[in-house]
């Protein structure tokens, strides 16, 4: 489930949010200004911000450019000031998009989507693009080889979209992933919403990974969401 921040200043708007967000699925926590958001996204899992240019006694624009700079989580800026100039400026400093007020919430959700869409499909500077070997539950997944060494030693090779799955996973591990995003990121192709091609993956990468009984409920399958591989992530160069 993703974990949106909403940071505005107005109550209202606050609650309104807040509940949307949690009847359309997310996670929403909703902030005041800067310094609590700044708090809680130094201690909880926030995947995006949305955030209110125009709070009470504090640079909007800076906040989005600290946000950026010391976080690097995808940012939705919200502001009655709607002007091609105050746009241009909150993209420079960062944000992935924008949104004048008033505005419909489902725009908003469907900003937030596009936006996560992106920027999890974006390459970026993560510790899983340069290594070697990836650890999990006890396994060992050779990123050149595309193999995995059991617990027990065992070699298992994979096929270019099993392994593909599993890398996903991997890259976003303990969070649900929907069908839709991992079949995005698996094949290359258009696809339908009966596609079952990436349902035959997950079922072989169990179909591996059952013999250790670490690893039984390794790739869960999470109702209304998708699937999520539950186990910490290690990396070696």
């Amino acid at each position: 489930m993703d974990h949106i921040l909403v940071v505005d200043d107005d109550p209202n708007i606050r609650q309104l949010l807040g509940d949307y967000l949690r009847s359309m699925g997310y996670q929403a926590t909703t902030a005041t200004g800067g310094a609590q958001m700044k708090q809680i996204v130094a201690t909880l899992p926030v995947d995006l911000v949305v955030l209110d240019l125009m709070l009470d006694g504090e640079d909007g624009l800076e906040l989005t450019r600290e946000l950026r700079r010391e976080r690097g989580m995808p940012i939705v800026i919200l502001s009655a000031r709607g002007g091609l100039l105050d746009r241009i400026l909150g993209l420079e400093m960062g944000a992935d998009d924008y949104l004048p007020k008033p505005f419909d919430p489902r725009e908003l959700v469907a900003k937030i989507k596009s936006v996560l869409r992106r920027s999890r499909s974006m390459p970026g500077a993560r510790p899983a693009d340069a290594a070697a070997f990836i650890g999990f539950a006890g396994w060992r997944l050779d990123t050149r080889m595309k193999q995995m060494l059991s617990p027990d030693g065992v070699v298992v090779s994979l096929g270019g979209s099993d392994y593909r799955t599993l890398r996903t996973l991997l890259d976003h591990p303990n969070r649900p992933l929907s069908r839709e995003f991992l079949l995005d990121h698996v094949f290359d192709k258009e696809h339908t919403p009966l596609d079952r091609s990436i349902d035959v993956c997950i079922s072989r990468l169990r179909h591996h990974l059952k013999d250790a009984a670490r690893s039984a409920e390794l790739i869960r399958t999470v109702r209304n969401e998708g699937y999520m591989l539950v186990a910490d992530v290690t990396y070696e160069a």
